[in-house]
């Protein structure tokens, strides 16, 4: 095609356009899974508790259930005697009533028996065994208030009561309050699929050998697993030569099995370029062209109901702008709240110049809290091993000066 891109968009049309068409395509989608598959999802809504908890009165202690008003006023040297009746493990109960002047033996996690309203704990008691009677004597040796020593139904949470909110990661913790609900399976975001495909003549992969003008490709790895930790489910579909045939066959072929598909590579006004023809062919190009550096070429189209998304094929403007547009749509289809990246303040170990007109991402690596600006060219490698994150620069800014203050996107 003659006509280098579209019409350029400024970033924020841009996110707005990507924004509106993933709320146009897609729409959030959940799966069952087991508690004991269920660590790191989300949960897809709110789970409100089906029981009390705990679901009796049970000691928390150690000791004796009593009529708390047996106690009152009793000290090591004038203890009140009570006559032990029964013994309760955790995991059994009493069919006994507790009457005024006895009490029964408790283990901590046991149910309360009827009558009592307190437990004493052992540390403040003593025995006195008495062979012509049934049940031996206990001494208490310090007074108990009502409810001193119990967990009560229900005080932890009652049913009905919101348990878990939509939204929630699912952690060992959360994991353990489904189980303590009996709750065997939970709903959960089903994560969007993602297809990942690197376009290049010049690419081979890590287990081939390198030519002479070859260079392994690094974009497959880096956005795969960029989607993985933002929610997604991602798998690599290789490396596809800039032949517009190929590429077809292989978008196509990556359509059948994923929701999205991303491409890096191929999408400037290059001889061998040929990204955009494939989508005006078997689809339409939304957008092609954003306002910003680095990451001009990046186009969007639409596929048989489907996003494909070309982003540029050096590794830094590929994950710059692959974080900034699109992962998060990505996180609200994964059902993660919030921004994804996480924000510090530092300031600049050094000045930036920066191109007027255009907004301007920037690698930098946080050190003793300072900003130190990364100045190799999107397509150096060694960038984004140094990189902590990214700081944006306006586009109106031609200049950020040693020691202002920026905020900082990290790679997270």
């Amino acid at each position: 095609m003659g006509t280098e891109f579209l019409k350029i968009k400024e970033a924020d049309e841009a996110k707005k356009i990507i924004k509106n068409l993933f709320e146009e395509l897609y729409q959030k989608k959940s799966k069952i899974v087991p508690i004991e598959k269920s660590h790191q999802k989300i949960i897809f809504k709110d789970i409100f508790a089906s029981m009390d908890l705990p679901p009796f009165n049970r000691s928390l202690m150690d000791g004796f259930a009593v009529k708390s008003e047996d106690t009152f006023g009793a000290t090591d040297e004038n203890p009140k005697i009570l006559k032990c009746i029964d013994r309760i493990e955790a995991g059994s109960f009493s069919k006994k009533t507790i009457k005024n002047g006895e009490c029964i033996e408790i283990s901590t996690g046991a149910p309360i028996p009827n009558g009592a309203d307190a437990v004493v704990m052992v540390e403040f008691t003593d025995r006195e065994s008495e062979k012509n009677e049934k049940c031996e004597k206990i001494h208490i040796l310090k007074s108990v208030t009502p409810n001193q020593d119990l967990a009560l139904q229900g005080s932890d949470i009652k049913k009905d009561e919101l348990l878990l909110k939509e939204n929630t990661s699912i952690s060992p913790d959360k994991i353990g309050v489904l189980a303590a609900q009996g709750i065997k399976e939970v709903e959960v975001f089903d994560k969007p699929k993602i297809g990942v495909i690197s376009t290049g003549n010049e690419l081979v992969m890590e287990n081939e050998s390198l030519e002479y003008g070859k260079i392994f490709d690094v974009n497959s790895y880096s956005i795969k697993n960029a989607s993985i930790s933002n929610g997604a489910e991602a798998t690599s579909n290789g490396i596809v030569k800039d032949n517009y045939n190929e590429l077809k066959t292989k978008i196509e072929n990556s359509l059948k099995d994923s929701e999205i598909v991303i491409c890096s590579g191929g999408t400037s006004a290059g001889v061998g370029d040929v990204l955009r023809n494939v989508l005006e062919d078997i689809g339409e190009v939304i957008l092609h062209g954003v306002s910003v550096k680095p990451g001009k070429p990046t186009i969007i189209g639409k596929v048989d109901e489907k996003i494909v998304i070309g982003l540029p094929g050096n590794p830094v403007s590929a994950l710059i702008i692959f974080y900034v547009f699109i992962i998060p749509n990505i996180r609200e289809l994964a059902g993660k709240l919030g921004d994804n990246n996480e924000k510090v303040n530092a300031a600049l170990a050094n000045r930036i110049h920066s191109p007027k007109g255009r907004i301007h991402y920037n690698l930098v690596h946080i050190k003793d809290g300072l900003a130190y600006p990364i100045v190799k060219d999107s397509g150096a490698i060694t960038s984004l091993a140094h990189a902590d994150g990214y700081i944006k620069i306006p586009k109106t800014i031609e200049l950020l000066d040693k020691g202002e203050n920026v905020k900082v996107r990290l790679f997270k």
